[in-house]
Protein backbone atom coordinates (compact mmCIF):
# COMPACT_ATOMS: atom_id res chain seq x y z
CA UNK A 1 0.00 0.00 0.00
CA UNK A 2 2.86 2.38 0.80
CA UNK A 3 4.33 1.89 -2.67
CA UNK A 4 0.98 2.68 -4.30
CA UNK A 5 0.69 5.91 -2.30
CA UNK A 6 4.26 6.86 -3.25
CA UNK A 7 3.46 6.43 -6.94
CA UNK A 8 0.25 8.43 -6.50
CA UNK A 9 2.21 11.27 -4.88
CA UNK A 10 4.72 11.26 -7.72
CA UNK A 11 1.91 11.33 -10.29
CA UNK A 12 0.27 14.24 -8.48
CA UNK A 13 3.54 16.18 -8.59
CA UNK A 14 3.73 15.52 -12.33
CA UNK A 15 0.07 16.48 -12.73
CA UNK A 16 0.80 19.95 -11.36
CA UNK A 17 2.72 20.67 -14.56
CA UNK A 18 0.25 18.91 -16.82
CA UNK A 19 -1.76 21.18 -19.11
CA UNK A 20 -4.68 18.74 -19.11
CA UNK A 21 -5.08 19.09 -15.34
CA UNK A 22 -5.48 22.85 -15.50
CA UNK A 23 -7.78 22.45 -18.49
CA UNK A 24 -9.97 19.94 -16.63
CA UNK A 25 -10.40 22.22 -13.61
CA UNK A 26 -11.09 25.31 -15.73
CA UNK A 27 -13.60 23.51 -17.95
CA UNK A 28 -15.56 22.05 -15.04
CA UNK A 29 -15.63 25.37 -13.20
CA UNK A 30 -16.55 27.46 -16.26
CA UNK A 31 -19.33 25.23 -17.54
CA UNK A 32 -20.84 24.69 -14.09
CA UNK A 33 -21.04 28.44 -13.54
CA UNK A 34 -22.56 29.09 -16.97
CA UNK A 35 -25.12 26.30 -16.66
CA UNK A 36 -26.10 27.28 -13.12
CA UNK A 37 -26.58 30.96 -14.01
CA UNK A 38 -28.44 30.17 -17.23
CA UNK A 39 -30.49 27.41 -15.65
CA UNK A 40 -32.03 29.71 -13.05
CA UNK A 41 -34.10 31.44 -15.71
CA UNK A 42 -36.81 28.80 -16.28
CA UNK A 43 -37.34 27.75 -12.66
CA UNK A 44 -40.47 29.82 -12.20
CA UNK A 45 -42.03 28.58 -15.42
CA UNK A 46 -41.35 24.89 -14.78
CA UNK A 47 -42.09 24.95 -11.08
CA UNK A 48 -38.83 23.15 -10.32
CA UNK A 49 -36.31 24.08 -7.63
CA UNK A 50 -33.11 25.90 -8.63
CA UNK A 51 -31.00 22.94 -7.47
CA UNK A 52 -33.04 20.50 -9.57
CA UNK A 53 -32.59 22.65 -12.66
CA UNK A 54 -28.85 23.00 -11.99
CA UNK A 55 -28.33 19.27 -11.39
CA UNK A 56 -30.23 18.40 -14.57
CA UNK A 57 -28.09 20.80 -16.62
CA UNK A 58 -24.82 19.68 -15.02
CA UNK A 59 -25.73 16.01 -15.49
CA UNK A 60 -26.25 16.61 -19.21
CA UNK A 61 -22.86 18.36 -19.37
CA UNK A 62 -21.05 15.77 -17.25
CA UNK A 63 -22.11 12.90 -19.52
CA UNK A 64 -19.89 14.46 -22.19
CA UNK A 65 -17.23 16.30 -20.20
CA UNK A 66 -16.28 13.86 -17.40
CA UNK A 67 -15.46 10.93 -19.77
CA UNK A 68 -13.45 13.30 -21.97
CA UNK A 69 -11.43 14.60 -19.03
CA UNK A 70 -10.84 11.05 -17.80
CA UNK A 71 -9.46 10.01 -21.18
CA UNK A 72 -7.32 13.15 -21.50
CA UNK A 73 -5.75 12.47 -18.11
CA UNK A 74 -4.96 8.84 -18.85
CA UNK A 75 -4.36 8.29 -22.57
CA UNK A 76 -0.59 8.88 -22.28
CA UNK A 77 -0.05 7.36 -18.83
CA UNK A 78 1.75 4.33 -20.26
CA UNK A 79 2.49 5.27 -23.86
CA UNK A 80 3.91 8.62 -22.75
CA UNK A 81 6.34 6.99 -20.34
CA UNK A 82 7.36 4.49 -23.01
CA UNK A 83 8.11 7.33 -25.46
CA UNK A 84 10.09 9.28 -22.87
CA UNK A 85 12.03 6.20 -21.83
CA UNK A 86 10.94 6.38 -18.18
CA UNK A 87 8.78 3.25 -18.32
CA UNK A 88 11.88 1.03 -18.22
CA UNK A 89 12.98 2.76 -15.02
CA UNK A 90 9.53 2.44 -13.46
CA UNK A 91 9.38 -1.29 -14.21
CA UNK A 92 12.85 -1.82 -12.76
CA UNK A 93 11.61 -0.93 -9.29
CA UNK A 94 10.45 -3.74 -6.97
CA UNK A 95 6.83 -2.91 -7.73
CA UNK A 96 4.18 -4.95 -9.45
CA UNK A 97 2.47 -3.54 -12.51
CA UNK A 98 -0.79 -3.56 -10.59
CA UNK A 99 0.75 -1.25 -7.97
CA UNK A 100 2.05 1.12 -10.64
CA UNK A 101 -1.33 1.24 -12.34
CA UNK A 102 -3.25 1.75 -9.09
CA UNK A 103 -0.89 4.56 -8.09
CA UNK A 104 -1.56 6.37 -11.36
CA UNK A 105 -5.28 5.72 -11.02
CA UNK A 106 -5.50 7.16 -7.50
CA UNK A 107 -3.62 10.30 -8.53
CA UNK A 108 -5.74 10.90 -11.61
CA UNK A 109 -8.94 10.18 -9.70
CA UNK A 110 -7.93 12.79 -7.11
CA UNK A 111 -7.39 15.33 -9.90
CA UNK A 112 -10.76 14.50 -11.41
CA UNK A 113 -12.43 14.65 -8.00
CA UNK A 114 -10.97 18.10 -7.32
CA UNK A 115 -12.17 19.39 -10.71
CA UNK A 116 -15.70 18.07 -10.11
CA UNK A 117 -15.75 19.37 -6.53
CA UNK A 118 -14.72 22.88 -7.60
CA UNK A 119 -17.44 22.96 -10.25
CA UNK A 120 -20.15 21.79 -7.85
CA UNK A 121 -18.92 24.13 -5.11
CA UNK A 122 -19.31 27.08 -7.48
CA UNK A 123 -22.80 25.86 -8.39
CA UNK A 124 -23.71 25.66 -4.70
CA UNK A 125 -22.31 29.14 -4.02
CA UNK A 126 -24.31 30.68 -6.87
CA UNK A 127 -27.56 29.05 -5.74
CA UNK A 128 -27.00 30.10 -2.12
CA UNK A 129 -26.28 33.69 -3.18
CA UNK A 130 -29.50 33.83 -5.20
CA UNK A 131 -31.92 31.67 -3.23
CA UNK A 132 -30.41 31.08 0.20
CA UNK A 133 -29.20 27.92 1.92
CA UNK A 134 -32.69 26.43 2.00
CA UNK A 135 -32.49 25.89 -1.78
CA UNK A 136 -29.59 23.43 -1.45
CA UNK A 137 -30.46 19.74 -1.78
CA UNK A 138 -27.45 17.90 -0.40
CA UNK A 139 -28.58 14.38 -1.30
CA UNK A 140 -28.81 14.88 -5.09
CA UNK A 141 -25.66 17.01 -4.98
CA UNK A 142 -23.65 14.28 -3.24
CA UNK A 143 -25.09 11.64 -5.59
CA UNK A 144 -24.03 13.70 -8.59
CA UNK A 145 -20.49 14.06 -7.22
CA UNK A 146 -19.90 10.38 -6.47
CA UNK A 147 -21.55 9.09 -9.64
CA UNK A 148 -19.44 11.57 -11.63
CA UNK A 149 -16.35 10.09 -9.96
CA UNK A 150 -17.48 6.58 -10.90
CA UNK A 151 -18.06 7.66 -14.50
CA UNK A 152 -14.65 9.33 -14.63
CA UNK A 153 -12.98 6.27 -13.08
CA UNK A 154 -14.40 4.13 -15.88
CA UNK A 155 -12.81 6.26 -18.56
CA UNK A 156 -9.55 6.54 -16.66
CA UNK A 157 -9.33 2.75 -16.79
CA UNK A 158 -10.24 2.68 -20.46
CA UNK A 159 -7.62 5.36 -21.10
CA UNK A 160 -4.94 3.22 -19.44
CA UNK A 161 -6.03 0.31 -21.61
CA UNK A 162 -5.61 2.40 -24.75
CA UNK A 163 -2.29 3.73 -23.51
CA UNK A 164 -1.02 0.18 -22.96
CA UNK A 165 -2.18 -1.11 -26.34
CA UNK A 166 -1.03 1.84 -28.46
CA UNK A 167 2.67 2.68 -28.37
CA UNK A 168 2.59 6.29 -29.62
CA UNK A 169 0.85 9.04 -27.66
CA UNK A 170 -0.43 10.65 -30.85
CA UNK A 171 -2.16 7.45 -31.87
CA UNK A 172 -3.40 6.90 -28.32
CA UNK A 173 -5.04 10.34 -28.28
CA UNK A 174 -6.81 9.56 -31.55
CA UNK A 175 -8.12 6.24 -30.25
CA UNK A 176 -9.22 7.92 -27.01
CA UNK A 177 -11.25 10.55 -28.86
CA UNK A 178 -12.76 7.82 -31.02
CA UNK A 179 -13.78 5.87 -27.91
CA UNK A 180 -15.32 9.00 -26.42
CA UNK A 181 -17.37 9.62 -29.56
CA UNK A 182 -18.63 6.05 -29.59
CA UNK A 183 -19.47 5.93 -25.87
CA UNK A 184 -21.24 9.27 -25.44
CA UNK A 185 -22.55 10.09 -28.93
CA UNK A 186 -22.67 7.27 -31.46
CA UNK A 187 -23.91 4.59 -29.06
CA UNK A 188 -27.06 6.55 -28.25
CA UNK A 189 -27.58 7.45 -31.89
CA UNK A 190 -27.41 3.76 -32.76
CA UNK A 191 -29.98 2.93 -30.10
CA UNK A 192 -32.21 5.73 -31.33
CA UNK A 193 -32.02 4.41 -34.88
CA UNK A 194 -32.89 0.92 -33.65
CA UNK A 195 -35.87 2.29 -31.72
CA UNK A 196 -37.19 4.11 -34.78
CA UNK A 197 -36.76 1.01 -36.92
CA UNK A 198 -38.36 -1.27 -34.31
CA UNK A 199 -41.41 1.02 -33.96
CA UNK A 200 -42.44 -0.20 -30.52
CA UNK A 201 -41.59 -3.86 -31.06
CA UNK A 202 -39.69 -6.38 -28.97
CA UNK A 203 -36.41 -4.44 -29.07
CA UNK A 204 -38.00 -1.32 -27.62
CA UNK A 205 -39.69 -3.19 -24.77
CA UNK A 206 -37.11 -5.78 -23.76
CA UNK A 207 -33.63 -5.07 -25.13
CA UNK A 208 -33.42 -1.28 -25.29
CA UNK A 209 -33.60 -0.51 -21.53
CA UNK A 210 -30.77 -2.92 -20.72
CA UNK A 211 -28.69 -1.89 -23.75
CA UNK A 212 -29.02 1.68 -22.53
CA UNK A 213 -27.93 0.92 -18.97
CA UNK A 214 -25.01 -1.16 -20.26
CA UNK A 215 -23.41 2.14 -21.31
CA UNK A 216 -21.92 3.78 -18.17
CA UNK A 217 -22.65 7.26 -19.53
CA UNK A 218 -26.35 6.46 -19.87
CA UNK A 219 -26.45 4.71 -16.48
CA UNK A 220 -24.98 7.89 -14.98
CA UNK A 221 -27.58 10.03 -16.72
CA UNK A 222 -30.47 7.87 -15.51
CA UNK A 223 -29.21 7.82 -11.92
CA UNK A 224 -29.06 11.60 -11.77
CA UNK A 225 -32.32 12.28 -13.59
CA UNK A 226 -34.66 14.30 -11.37
CA UNK A 227 -38.19 13.20 -10.50
CA UNK A 228 -40.85 12.73 -13.15
CA UNK A 229 -41.99 16.34 -12.98
CA UNK A 230 -38.83 17.51 -14.70
CA UNK A 231 -37.92 14.55 -16.90
CA UNK A 232 -38.69 16.78 -19.88
CA UNK A 233 -35.49 18.67 -19.05
CA UNK A 234 -33.26 15.65 -19.33
CA UNK A 235 -33.68 13.28 -22.25
CA UNK A 236 -37.00 11.49 -22.10
CA UNK A 237 -35.49 8.27 -20.76
CA UNK A 238 -38.00 7.80 -17.94
CA UNK A 239 -39.39 4.60 -19.44
CA UNK A 240 -35.98 2.94 -19.59
CA UNK A 241 -35.31 4.07 -16.04
CA UNK A 242 -38.46 2.39 -14.75
CA UNK A 243 -37.56 -0.94 -16.40
CA UNK A 244 -33.93 -1.23 -15.24
CA UNK A 245 -34.48 0.37 -11.85
CA UNK A 246 -32.06 2.13 -9.52
CA UNK A 247 -30.19 -1.05 -8.63
CA UNK A 248 -29.49 -1.97 -12.25
CA UNK A 249 -28.24 1.50 -13.08
CA UNK A 250 -26.02 1.71 -10.00
CA UNK A 251 -24.63 -1.78 -10.61
CA UNK A 252 -23.63 -0.85 -14.15
CA UNK A 253 -21.95 2.37 -13.03
CA UNK A 254 -20.02 0.64 -10.22
CA UNK A 255 -18.96 -2.43 -12.19
CA UNK A 256 -17.57 -0.47 -15.12
CA UNK A 257 -14.60 1.10 -13.25
CA UNK A 258 -13.58 -2.33 -11.93
CA UNK A 259 -13.86 -3.91 -15.39
CA UNK A 260 -11.97 -1.01 -17.02
CA UNK A 261 -9.09 -1.32 -14.55
CA UNK A 262 -8.93 -5.07 -15.12
CA UNK A 263 -8.76 -4.47 -18.89
CA UNK A 264 -5.99 -1.93 -18.28
CA UNK A 265 -4.00 -4.32 -16.07
CA UNK A 266 -4.24 -7.14 -18.60
CA UNK A 267 -3.06 -4.80 -21.36
CA UNK A 268 -0.28 -3.30 -19.18
CA UNK A 269 1.12 -6.73 -18.35
CA UNK A 270 1.80 -7.27 -22.04
CA UNK A 271 3.71 -3.99 -22.45
CA UNK A 272 7.41 -4.43 -23.10
CA UNK A 273 9.52 -1.33 -22.22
Amino acid sequence: MTSIISIARLELLIARRNLWVATAIILMAMFNVVLTVAGNAPTGVLGASPMTIAITSITTLSVYLVPLIGLLLSFDAIAGEAERGTLTLSLSYPLSRAEILLGKFIAHLVVLGVAIAIGLALTTAIIVSRHGTSAIEWGPLAALYFTSLALGATFLGLGYTISSLVKQTGAASGVAIGLWLIAVVLYDLGLLGALVTDAGGAFSKTIFPYALVANPADAFRLLNMPDQSVNMLASGLGAASSVTGFFGQLTSLLLWPVAALLFALLAFRKVEP
